[in-house]
């Protein structure tokens, strides 16, 4: 009799947990952790190896512990990340720091700042047709180059390096900008330029295929710059500061995660972000890109490394005057 007894009760409690877990929607993923959960579009610039501490971020749920459900776009090019912010079809963009500048000097009221870093170099390399030995930038001369977007920091940066090495990007090599960003690899393949710039796996691609040489680093040759960041509009930042705090804090735990494991380790993180790239290649690409200390240790940047983004783009005639550290970056 006991025993039925305690059987009646086992049962009647399940029964009421299950019921009050319907009627108050306690379960996993349920409409209470949804009300919690921030929902945010960020549009980013390419999807490379490059950006690998994002791709942590993503993968081991750092986001999603900060509660936020990110949904990230592939937006092509700079120019179209802040169009996409700009319209609202994306709440925060990804992409080079030059394009925040762009838009302020455009003079739009809400524009772009930025709150965060995920890279302080250049990430693409230079890939030649033919294999030199010990190269050096006078090799460019008077060959072809397929530099990316104009006003680009891919073809800005290596314009930089070249005038800084003792030749005029203008007059000594041709760099050719027609070629949009994602048809760069291609049109290499398909015959065009002697040399190309490219990002991660795209370089190591063609170098397994025969196709070229990566030579040299742009990262190396441009020095430090707030190169790829995260931005938002004025307005979205002041309404949103926690958000863009725990965005921040994400991303953070992202970088920690690479400067605190192994190249391997790092690999298999990002894993699922590159289907068709295998994980002894990506092992070598986050090689190619800790050696040439790609990533921060954190997300802020100092005033310097701004201005000489700006250098970069005033040398490169895309720029007349620097703008103020203070009206284009947001520190908490």
């Amino acid at each position: 009799m006991k025993k039925k007894i305690l059987t009646y009760l086992i049962c009647g409690i399940i029964l009421f947990i299950l019921a009050a877990s319907v009627l108050f929607d306690f379960t996993p993923g349920s409409k209470n952790d949804s009300k919690t959960t921030k929902k945010i579009t960020v549009a980013e610039v390419a999807h490379t190896i490059f950006y690998a501490p994002q791709y942590v971020a993503l993968e081991k749920g750092y986001f999603k512990e900060e509660g936020l459900d990110v949904n990230l776009i592939l937006t092509s090019g700079a120019d179209k990340v802040t169009a996409a912010v700009l319209s609202g079809d994306a709440d925060i963009g990804f992409s080079g720091s030059e394009a925040t500048i762009y838009v302020y000097n455009g003079g739009e009221k809400d524009y772009l700042k930025t709150f965060a870093q995920l890279t302080q170099k250049d990430g693409s390399f230079l890939v030649s047709r033919e294999k030199i030995k010990n190269f050096t930038i006078e090799d460019l001369k008077n060959k072809d180059i397929i530099g990316g977007r104009a006003g680009g920091m891919p073809v800005m940066t290596l314009a930089y390096a070249i005038k800084q090495n003792g030749l005029d990007p203008e007059k000594d090599v041709n760099i050719d900008t027609s070629v949009a960003f994602a048809a760069m690899s291609g049109a290499f393949i398909g015959g065009q330029g002697d040399f190309v710039a490219l990002f991660e796996p795209n370089a190591l691609q063609l170098e397994k295929e025969g196709y070229g040489y990566v030579v040299a680093s742009l990262g190396e040759l441009g020095g430090v710059v707030p190169y790829t960041s995260y931005s938002a509009r004025k307005s979205y930042i002041e309404d949103n500061k926690d958000i863009i705090k725990k965005f921040t804090k994400a991303i953070q735990k992202g970088l920690d995660f690479v400067h605190n494991n192994s190249d391997k380790e790092v690999a298999k993180a990002i894993l699922n972000q590159f289907p068709d790239t295998s994980l002894n290649d990506l092992e070598t690409v986050i090689k190619r890109y800790r050696s040439i200390d790609a990533w921060p240790t954190a997300t802020n940047f100092s005033e310097e490394s701004f201005n000489h983004l700006q250098d970069i783009m005033i040398d490169n005639h895309d720029l007349e005057t620097k703008v103020d550290y203070s009206k284009l970056i947001y520190n908490e």
